[in-house]
């Protein structure tokens, strides 16, 4: 992959591979932080892309990595602001966007990153496999509990219990 290519692959993901970072880890900074540090190790790594229709799923991984990368070895900050301090949406309806967010956040990352990589990045259950390293059984099964579990956090019914977990 040359030099051009690979610009031309820059511009056509940054903004997908910005939104589901920012999703990741809910910073703006870090998110702008960790998308450049996924596309430096792609070019780095670049002659290991044998196939550009695989580009967009290898971007993925690069930048899964790399978020996990970053959590290995700083504990996670706190923040304490109040709802009305928090830089939110468009301000339509912040309470139910915090909620959102937060219900987001209560998932594990096992359910997290397949249904934020279908619904951010439109990623198939074949595409998300690929990336997570897993099967689609497997991936059809996370995205329909992390859904169970935000509809059971929306009602206020609770996250799912461990024997609904393993079921």
């Amino acid at each position: 992959m040359n030099k051009t290519e690979f610009e031309h692959l820059v511009r056509a993901y940054s903004a997908e591979l910005f939104r589901f970072a920012y999703w990741q880890c809910r910073d703006r900074c870090v998110a702008e932080e960790l998308v450049q540090e996924t596309f430096a190790r792609a070019w780095s790594a670049r002659a290991q892309l044998r196939d550009a229709a695989t580009a967009r799923p290898w971007l993925y991984r690069i930048l899964r990595n790399e978020h996990a990368r970053l959590y290995e070895k700083k504990s996670l900050p706190i923040d304490d602001a109040e709802l009305s301090e928090l830089p939110i949406s468009d301000g339509i309806d912040l309470e139910r966007d915090y909620a959102v967010r937060e219900q987001l956040a209560m998932l594990s990352p096992q359910y997290r990153e397949p249904l934020l990589m279908q619904t951010l990045g439109g990623f198939s259950c074949a595409e998300i496999a690929e990336t997570m390293g897993i099967g689609q059984e497997a991936v059809m099964q996370r995205l329909t509990r992390a859904r169970l579990a935000l509809r059971r956090l929306w009602l206020g019914e609770g996250a799912l219990t461990s024997k609904e977990k393993t079921s």
